[in-house]
């Protein structure tokens, strides 16, 4: 079986700012506007921000990998007691082949490989498709939440949990 998760070197962090943007503005331009996703991008997933999340913030990216094409990435934090898994895209030509639903198994498994209790994550209210792939999984929403992400935007998300 083919490894699914390879860690992103330091060196790659540029390279892996400029996938994640082609990723975020396919995902979410007609959901939030251009604008407002040029401005989480530059302020959450520049290379500088992704230094800093795994410098700082315990962070662990991943491409996500179909054979050796890189096809997404992921983002997890380790906590005390849980996983959040912060980040999962994939480019729009891999959506709907079971590759998300594999990913998250991943995910899971590495949770329970590290005796956390749960995975959890936020989802924008609006992204109907990632919603029903993170319920189709297993996931079950406990909340949702509005945070000011600054610039004059907000995210609206909701709260998902998957205890293991």
């Amino acid at each position: 079986m083919d490894k699914m998760f390879s860690l992103v070197p330091p060196q790659e962090h540029a390279q892996l700012a400029e996938m994640i943007a082609s990723l975020w503005h396919s995902a979410y331009d007609s959901l939030l506007g251009k604008a407002q996703v040029d401005y989480m991008t530059q302020k959450f997933q520049s290379a500088e921000a992704i230094r800093h999340q795994i410098m700082h913030e315990n962070y662990i990216y991943f491409y996500i990998l179909s054979g050796r094409k890189k096809i997404g990435y992921c983002a997890i934090e380790a906590e005390e007691e849980k996983l959040f898994l912060s980040k999962l895209y994939l480019k729009e030509e891999e959506r709907g082949k079971g590759l998300g639903q594999k990913a998250l198994a991943g995910v899971t498994e590495m949770a329970k490989r590290l005796g956390l209790s749960c995975v959890y994550l936020t989802v924008n209210k609006g992204n109907a498709r990632a919603i029903a792939a993170y319920e189709k999984f297993g996931f079950v929403r406990t909340d949702s939440i509005v945070t000011d992400i600054g610039g004059g935007y907000v995210m609206d998300d909701y709260v998902y949990i998957y205890p293991l």
